[in-house]
């Protein structure tokens, strides 16, 4: 199997997100051969800021590249699509952010040509790689829970919690009609569905954009900053936050809400799982512990020790316990999952990684819950 470090990347779009993946890149010793911008001129402009010898100036030039092996694509959401599926047609392997596009009908066919392929094509939800997630999921897939009887959470946020808060995920155009949900929400739900191995079948769900009109700069603002420059007021139509009923297929019952308006959450994922067996409990404000309840024995709180783990949740750990991991360590265990699976050819049997499949479930997933808020009903999840 070829070393990861004879395997080239190239990253679509410059941007917090991007930069996230070319600092993962640097870390796990994998070659970074260009970035392309949104311009040719930001993508100069990023590489030299970025430390990237190469700025491509177009999408054919990257995919021309023979030493590209696996793109990266951080660009908006209404780029997705028609990147994704250049890359694949290129016959290179992909790591697309989430939500996986702007509609289930793209996404669906994304699918298609992943499946079609035989490329790796993997989707950026990262949380399923902080260790003790990854031990939840080892411990639902033993038996230990017993089955799902009741989930619930949220994924609340404040970035965008003032009017003057700026980010192109605001606009539909650019981020698709579902924001809080499509954007943070199905982190929640990709993440409980790992765990659990069960999905939402139906849902009834609100929505609100408590902010109806906001402070739009005349220059660019990156993600998770602030603009102090001339604005212009701007009308918004998408969700600042929702709350979300959810029925799961094995009978199971869950509650989720999200906010990008809450202030002093800079990023408070959580899930409580009630089991038939026992219950567990995490946050992204406390990674390092995972609460384990129990109806006729002491409750527990697993502090993350790979010495004290299941083998799945020690294989997402870099360190040992007493040296705290968090956000980069996430990207750095997917990042070695996907790129050993792309060394070998194919997904790997104990890969844990989000696949196109669970991206276009998150998609079906956004259509329940628009047309839900939309009629005030319950509405059943489409079967992909």
């Amino acid at each position: 199997m070829p070393e990861l470090s004879s395997i080239g990347a190239a990253v679509i779009g410059t941007g917090f997100i991007g930069s996230v993946h070319l600092t993962t890149l640097r870390r796990l010793g994998i070659p970074i051969v260009g970035v392309l911008g949104s311009s040719a001129a930001r993508g100069a402009d990023r590489a030299r800021a970025l430390g990237v010898a190469k700025a491509y100036g177009s999408l054919d030039e990257l995919l021309a590249d023979p030493a590209v092996q696996v793109v990266h694509v951080t660009s908006p959401n209404v780029a997705h699509y028609g990147q994704v599926k250049a890359i694949l047609a290129a016959g290179k392997n992909v790591i697309c952010e989430k939500p996986l596009a702007m509609t289930s009908a793209q996404s669906a066919e994304m699918l298609a040509m992943a499946r079609a392929s035989g490329k790796v094509a993997a989707v950026c939800y990262n949380t399923r790689f902080y260790p003790l997630n990854q031990q939840a999921h080892g411990m639902m897939r033993a038996g230990e829970l017993g089955d799902l009887r009741l989930i619930t959470g949220h994924f609340h946020q404040d970035w965008l919690a003032k009017d003057t808060d700026w980010n192109w995920r605001l606009e539909a155009a650019e981020g698709g009609p579902l924001r809080s949900v499509s954007d943070i929400g199905t982190h929640w739900v990709d993440l409980t569905n790992f765990i659990t191995g069960q999905k939402p079948v139906s849902v009834i769900a609100e929505l609100a954009t408590f902010i109806p009109e906001r402070q739009k700069p005349l220059g660019p603002v990156e993600t998770f900053t602030t603009s102090k420059g001339a604005t212009e007021t701007r009308k918004i139509e998408t969700d600042d936050a929702a709350t979300i009923l959810l029925r799961y297929g094995n009978g199971g019952r869950g509650m989720m809400s999200t906010s990008q308006v809450s202030h002093g959450r800079r990023g408070l994922l959580s899930w409580d799982i009630s089991g038939s067996k026992a219950s567990a409990a995490w946050s992204a404000e406390h990674p390092e512990d995972l609460w384990i309840g129990h109806r006729e024995a002491p409750n527990q709180i697993l502090l993350r020790d790979p010495s004290l783990m299941n083998p799945t949740g020690a294989a997402a750990a870099f360190m040992p316990g007493g040296h705290p991991e968090g956000f980069a360590d996430t990207w750095a265990a997917f990042f070695t999952q996907v790129y050993r699976d792309v060394a070998r050819g194919g997904r790997g049997p104990e890969s844990t990684w989000a696949s196109f499949d669970d991206g276009h479930y998150e998609m079906l997933f956004c259509d329940a819950v628009l047309a839900s808020a939309a009629r005030g009903a319950w509405v059943d999840v489409a079967k992909g």
